[in-house]
């Protein structure tokens, strides 16, 4: 169904992304593709899809694959028809119900009478019945905007289906429809997800990593017993090859001590002898050419176990912590924020809320805000910071810095390199060697530092966004994070979290994902 051979990935940069890739997913197969953040998921995605071309290898499928992306901003402007391609079939069904029964009309249809009726059934199905079809994306939330595409699947009826985080912007309930229809579709399924219980479901799990694919045959469950033999063995590799680094040193360093002792015997010999000058000038260097080539032969399998040992080492899961480590808000604790005083807003004269908004937010509290798709998160989000101003009521903000970091990461300037970036965020001067020390903390190498923003993934764009954050040094008062986790895999997941726990200023938190907002300390919620 589909089929990867030799694959290999260029950035526009010409930096070589991955090399070589391997993949065969059968029929009616579901399959989960887990790497680490900037390994290559979402592109190699984009391949299996036809949105990008390989630099090299050869990509086959029985048939058009149906691709949902990680995100949808690329849609914003068009209405859900359109997003979905289905507008011209139903431009050309209503056609021809009103009379106007033309071969071009016929032809676009296609035969497909059913069409509005699989739309309505698909939508209704994902609790979207009150949407129109003719509303432009933009004006749906994530969640929203995540089912509309899911939707799309009842309604062409792929044979294979590529997901890229499905399960990122959905609620709760939103969740259990997607694993429900997982489990029940007769589609073959590759699915990129950081979600553990949706990893579960494929009975196939393909690793991607820089050198090439591993597959699993089982599920993620499996997978990561798996994993943990094999990191157990690889602890064990270190260790040995650690040890034999000790005895390669401690054997060279025997040898040329053994040698020098033996060049200093001959030498007294030599000169109790009476030899001529020329005569021992001449066995001085053969001694030394004799040490050195000793020397030589001891540094080359030193080397040779160092570099073996620096690989394996680099194969260790664990990365180290990242730290947000800037001072902490001048703020005291308690400091009224924001005071919200009956707030509504509006949407085409439509209030957003049943009820208006009463609450205050106030210095060092760590809130949660919860809803449904489509209850007015997002649009709370900009009331709060002043993106937007409430239809009625009041909204009271105190003098404060607040920073909003959405889901799209729009505080990233993609036309930017990683260290131009991060050096935008430098405001107190730090001398390049300090910002560099920074990036390298969040896990951003010199290999990465000129690499353009456009190229990183959803992960390592959170990561360099808590990379500024530091580099700026002076906390922000209120932080707020849209769906955090959304783009990161798990071991990025707990980084975040540790990073988070290192921040005593107010917390504003959008998440699904209830594990996530246990460990970060939540005290309470705000439930739209």
């Amino acid at each position: 169904m589909l089929i990867l051979q030799n694959v290999s990935y260029l950035h526009p940069d010409k930096d070589l992304l991955f090399d070589n890739i391997n993949l065969t997913l059968n029929r009616y197969q579901k399959a989960a593709l887990i790497g680490h953040n900037g390994v290559g998921k979402s592109t190699l995605l984009q391949l299996a899809a036809g949105v990008l071309s390989p630099s090299g290898g050869l990509i086959k499928t029985d048939s058009p694959p149906y691709y949902i992306p990680q995100l949808y901003g690329q849609y914003n402007q068009l209405t859900i028809a359109q997003a979905l391609r289905i507008d011209a079939r139903l431009q050309a069904l209503q056609a021809i119900l009103d009379g106007n029964v033309t071969e071009e009309n016929l032809t676009t249809l296609n035969d497909d009478w059913a069409i509005e009726e699989r739309c309505r059934e698909a939508l209704q199905y994902w609790q979207l019945s009150d949407l129109d079809l003719n509303q432009k994306i933009e004006c749906l939330s994530g969640g929203q905007k995540t089912k509309v595409f899911l939707a799309a699947i009842a309604i062409h009826k792929p044979e294979l289906v590529l997901l890229d985080e499905p399960s990122n912007h959905l609620d709760v309930a939103g969740r259990e429809l997607l694993y429900n229809f997982i489990s029940a579709s007769n589609s073959t399924i590759l699915v990129v997800s950081h979600d553990r219980k949706l990893l579960n479901l494929p009975d196939t799990v393909f690793e991607l990593r820089s050198s090439g694919i591993t597959v699993y045959g089982g599920n993620y469950s499996f997978y990561q017993e798996q994993k943990q033999l094999q990191d157990n063995a690889l602890v064990d590799d270190v260790k040995s090859k650690e040890k034999a680094l000790r005895k390669a040193r401690e054997v060279e360093r025997a040898s040329l001590e053994r040698q020098q002792k033996l060049d200093a015997r001959g030498k007294k010999k030599q000169e109790k002898a009476g030899m001529p000058t020329i005569m021992l000038n001449t066995l001085k260097n053969n001694a030394e050419k004799s040490t050195s080539r000793l020397k030589g032969i001891h540094a080359e399998k030193v080397g040779t176990i160092a570099q073996e040992l620096h690989e394996l080492r680099k194969e260790l899961p664990d990365l180290g912590k990242m730290r947000l480590g800037f001072e902490a808000s001048d703020l005291h604790k308690g400091k009224v924020l924001v005071t919200a005083t009956n707030v509504h807003y509006s949407y085409s004269g439509r209030q957003l809320w049943q009820q208006p908004l009463s609450f205050q937010i106030t210095s060092g509290e760590r809130i949660a805000l919860k809803g449904l798709n489509g209850s007015g998160k997002t649009t709370l989000i900009k009331l709060i910071t002043g993106a937007l101003e409430p239809a009625t009521g009041t909204l009271q903000r105190a003098d404060s810095k607040a920073i909003y970091i959405d889901q799209d990461y729009s505080l990233i300037d993609n036309r930017l390199s990683i260290y131009e970036q991060a050096q935008n965020f430098n405001i107190t001067a730090l001398q390049e060697h300090e910002v560099k020390i920074r990036l390298n903390r969040f896990l951003f190498t010199k290999e990465d530092w000129e690499k353009p923003c456009c190229t990183l993934s959803g992960g390592e764009k959170m990561r360099l966004m808590l990379c500024c954050l530091t580099i700026a040094s002076h906390a922000p008062d209120l932080m707020i994070l849209d769906e955090p986790t959304n783009n990161l895999d798990i071991q990025n997941m707990e980084i975040l979290t540790s990073a988070i726990n290192n921040y005593s200023g107010t917390l504003l938190v959008v998440s699904h994902d209830q594990y996530f907002l246990e460990q970060i300390n939540i005290q309470r919620t705000i439930e739209l």
